[in-house]
């Protein structure tokens, strides 16, 4: 089921790792720019860039059980490859292991959040910074299209639910998160608040046990991250996103990176994805000390 690159410094083997990265190269339901399916390869690539040491968390890398599983070889139908997705996540979260998944668009990340659900012991939540709401229930025809991920969320997971940087949607998606509830931040907020103090409030407002962690890089202004599926201009800082990844990191069951198209630029975007799934790791590694 899975092909085999490498991450640099995913040095243990599945047995002993208590992390395994695994990419998804799958964009079928893209609809602006596709080619998010090259990002799981590029943001290994971009990896080799990086010391393996994290001075902010005084930890090295090469010494936590890192494993990378390799490539999910998507087939074409959405249906199919969301359900088989499933299945391989739920051998990882079985064994007590934190998925990472590096995407491929952000379809994918609706099978990772059941995964860790279904495994979570106690209240489970779930966060997700995107630009988007994601919030259709179908769109262009495809019911589990990367556009309508948190409305499957919402409908088929838990409504315990937090998204952070929204600043697009058409009208009836804002209507219908205020009609329900749904907690979201603007960029104006994350700014207005800062990171430490905006964490804090999520941790309190979702008050559970466990999260899953979502990184739609569109969350990022396209300043910082150019290369990706549907770029919105005037979002977060690279900083900004580090430290909310910092902040959720020890909290967090599983955690994905989607919606990178690297063919869009000279490899920024690819280089801070990398970086930030090395942010969780270290974070998360660092909580348990």
């Amino acid at each position: 089921m899975f092909y085999r690159p490498g991450m640099m410094d995913a040095l243990a083997d599945y047995e002993s790792a208590g992390y395994v990265l695994f990419g998804v190269p799958f964009d079928r339901t893209s609809s602006f720019r596709a080619g998010s399916r090259w990002a799981p390869d590029a943001m290994r690539s971009a990896s080799a860039n990086f010391e393996s040491y994290n001075a902010f968390f005084d930890i090295d890398l090469a010494e936590l059980p890192i494993h990378d599983a390799g490539n999910f070889e998507a087939g074409v139908l959405v249906d199919d490859v969301l359900s088989e997705l499933y299945l391989d996540i739920i051998g990882i979260t079985d064994e007590g292991k934190i998925p990472i998944m590096m995407g491929g668009e952000h379809s994918l990340t609706l099978p990772c959040v059941k995964a860790c659900a279904k495994n979570a012991e106690g209240n489970f939540g779930v966060v997700v910074l995107d630009a988007h709401f994601d919030l259709r229930d179908e769109f262009e025809g495809v019911k589990y299209n990367h556009a309508c991920v948190s409305r499957h969320i919402l409908d088929e997971v838990t409504d315990n639910y937090v998204t952070i940087g929204v600043r697009s949607g058409p009208k009836e998606e804002w209507e219908f998160a205020k009609e329900n509830d749904i907690c979201y931040y603007t960029p104006e907020d994350v700014s207005n608040k800062g990171p430490d103090v905006l964490v804090q409030e999520i941790k309190e407002y979702l008050d559970c046990d466990s999260i899953y962690l979502s990184l739609d890089m569109d969350v990022l202004d396209p300043s910082y991250a150019p290369a990706l599926g549907t770029p919105e201009p005037f979002g977060l800082s690279s900083v900004e996103v580090r430290d909310i990844v910092r902040g959720l990191a020890p909290l967090s069951a599983g955690f994905d990176v989607v919606e990178i198209a690297p063919e869009y630029d000279s490899g920024q975007t690819a280089i801070l994805g990398a970086k930030l799934i090395r942010e969780f790791i270290a974070a998360n590694a660092a909580s348990m000390n």
